[in-house]
């Protein structure tokens, strides 16, 4: 069912010029379909913001759950912005203080930059903080991306995550191993999900907080976990709203980052680029060193790559939708219907 365009957001003309159904607001109100509210914080930098927008907006509006989903924008004090990143937000996004007010059937909260090792110690922490004890009690369902992960793993559950030796970067192969839950519900019991991390949150670590692992890499860790309850909190570590070229995209940030002494020279993902692909960015890196680099050849590279995730995240974020239609209703300032029992809202016979 179809996104609303309930304000001018630029993302929303973008994704209907790829064919997604986007309804203006006066003929969504002249369709008898119930509405979901979902929130968006958007806690990525300046470069990512719109294509994180977009990401999870095209998500969200590939689901067939029967509803018409107003996406509401917002981010945290906390992060440095540039006039341009910070005019974008200032138009289109929302304040936390009246999205808190009007309540929201779901959430979710995107990744984040940092710098250093320590989540505490970032700018954003404690406003994070606030969304995250807020949506506990007040949204039925709060979807974690990687950082936001790692996030409410230490601020809820006082589990922090674990420095990696090498970052885990590139597209690795999950399996499903809790198929009774309704999350992964016609999803494949083998799929692809991309991951972009320096840290990990154990099986262990997971499962110590109450939570349930769904899915997960034997090379890349745990991707999808559920709170005890079944819905409450959904955590993603890996990337699966990542377009095709989001992994080139950080390969060719790194490299110029590299070539500039910012850090160390990127190694190729994992699982993503062929012989040959690869060979074309050696030859980039040779003409980088030697100052006749040109164009990032992104064209070249761009064709002959493969987006093996994307159908797994639609079928996820379906399932998820499907599910928070269930336990919600038209009041978002009371998230639970009577006949809901909070702790087991999915009624999982674990």
């Amino acid at each position: 069912m179809p996104l609303v365009a309930h304000n001018d957001l630029p993302t929303f003309e973008r994704l209907r010029a790829e064919g997604l159904r986007v309804l203006p607001t006066a003929r969504a109100l002249h369709q008898d379909i119930r509405e979901l509210h979902i929130g968006i914080l958007n806690m990525m930098p300046d470069a990512a913001l719109a294509a994180t927008e977009r990401q999870f907006l095209r998500l969200v509006g590939e689901s067939n759950s029967i509803a018409q989903f107003y996406v509401h924008l917002f981010s945290l004090p906390g992060l440095a912005r540039g006039a341009e990143a910070q005019a974008h937000i200032d138009t289109y996004y929302e304040p936390f203080e009246k999205i808190r007010e009007a309540g929201l059937d779901a959430l979710i909260i995107t990744g984040a930059n940092v710098t250093g090792p320590e989540l505490a110690t970032q700018p954003f922490w404690e406003p994070l903080k606030e969304v995250i004890a807020w949506a506990e009690v007040a949204v039925p369902s709060t979807l974690c991306s990687c950082l936001a992960t790692h996030a409410v793993m230490e601020f809820r559950h006082g589990q922090k995550r674990v420095p990696q030796a090498r970052k885990v970067w590139g597209v690795f192969e999950h399996h499903v191993i809790e198929d009774r839950h309704p999350l992964v519900n016609d999803v494949n019991d083998l799929f692809d999900v991309p991951h972009s991390r320096w840290n990990d949150i154990s099986r262990a670590q997971f499962e110590a907080a109450g939570h349930r692992v769904l899915a997960q890499s034997n090379e890349a860790g745990v991707h999808l976990a559920v709170s005890g309850d079944g819905l409450r909190f959904v955590f993603f570590q890996g990337h699966p709203e990542y377009d095709l070229i989001s992994l080139l995209k950080e390969y060719k940030r790194d490299l110029l980052l590299w070539h500039a002494g910012k850090g160390a020279e990127p190694p190729y993902p994992a699982h993503f680029l062929n012989p040959t692909e690869q060979a074309i960015l050696r030859e980039y890196r040779n003409r980088l060193i030697a100052g006749r680099a040109g164009e990032f050849p992104e064209p070249l590279i761009e064709r002959g790559l493969n987006n093996t995730w994307h159908d797994t995240a639609e079928a996820v974020i379906d399932n998820w939708m499907g599910a928070i239609y269930q336990v919600t209703h038209r009041d978002r300032r009371k998230p639970f219907m009577d006949h809901i029992d909070p702790a087991n809202p999915l009624g999982i016979n674990w």
